[in-house]
């Protein structure tokens, strides 16, 4: 039978062998995916199908890039800008996870904390940031601390959820076991529940900081005079089209670097995921 993991191989005629779903190094795909992505834009700006208005080439974006790096764009370089959206988004994480990963795990494991924390989770989870931001912005004013509570906010509902998940990944045997050999509550939450709620909230905080980012953009639209949302919306005012692609690729290669990081972190903390 033919099944997901597809065929089977035999070794010295024993049974069919079947691999992990997905299993095999992907880089080499990856790399020819992203220079053939990069090729097509080269071609199509160069040979002049898409006006630069629409789409610059890639040699105006870097060349912007430069420019940007030394001279600076609206009172900042890119580095300056760049720093400034990190401080945010990366703030509003740490924020996200001291209490998002707390209390997910406590609605897994209580009835009453679960009680009272999913009816605000899941009538806010669903709604743009763009409704709440004038909200935010009249009940904590136009400076830093608005920016940063919007990105938690976008941050910290799908990373609650995630460990609330990873909970019920715990089976009940293993729980059983536990406090057969005489663990306590907190061991039992320790050893058994958070270790087995591990791989989904690591999913959870890849998943979430991406909504970080993609709030980003709303949040500095208040009053920012610094940060890659920032010089986004500033220059899309402008049609420089250039500087909005490179505020773009900014924020991807960030969050693409980000995601390998927790990548790697995963293989290391839970490298049974997917194998049990």
């Amino acid at each position: 039978m033919t099944g997901l993991a597809g065929n089977g191989t035999r070794r010295n005629g024993g049974p069919a062998v079947y691999g992990e779903l997905g299993a095999g190094e992907s880089r080499a795909v990856s790399v020819w995916s992203a220079l053939i992505i990069l090729a097509l834009w080269w071609i199509v700006t160069n040979a002049g199908l898409i006006r630069p208005l629409f789409l610059p080439s890639p040699e105006a974006v870097i060349a912007q890039a430069v420019s940007i790096s030394t001279e600076g764009y609206q009172g900042s370089t890119l580095f300056g800008h760049t720093l400034e959206s990190l401080r945010r988004v990366f703030g509003a994480f740490a924020l996200a996870c001291v209490t998002a990963i707390p209390l997910g795990i406590g609605m897994g494991v209580n009835r009453l904390v679960r009680g009272i924390l999913d009816p605000p989770i899941e009538f806010y989870r669903p709604v743009p940031p763009l409704a709440y931001l004038p909200l935010m912005i009249v009940w904590f004013g136009i400076g830093e601390t608005s920016k940063v509570l919007l990105i938690f906010l976008g941050i910290f509902a799908p990373l609650a959820l995630a460990a609330r998940a990873g909970v019920r990944s715990s089976s009940i045997e293993q729980i059983h076991v536990a406090y057969s050999f005489g663990a306590s509550r907190w061991q039992v939450l320790r050893h058994v529940v958070f270790k087995s709620a591990l791989p989904e909230i690591l999913t959870g905080m890849r998943i979430s900081i991406g909504f970080g980012w993609t709030v980003l953009v709303a949040a500095e639209m208040v009053a920012a005079r610094s940060g890659l949302g920032f010089m986004v919306l500033t220059a899309a005012e402008f049609l420089r089209t250039s500087i909005v692609i490179l505020g773009i690729i900014v924020i991807g290669c960030i969050a693409y670097a980000f995601d390998l990081v927790m990548r790697s972190i995963e293989r290391r903390l839970v490298p049974w995921k997917g194998r049990v």
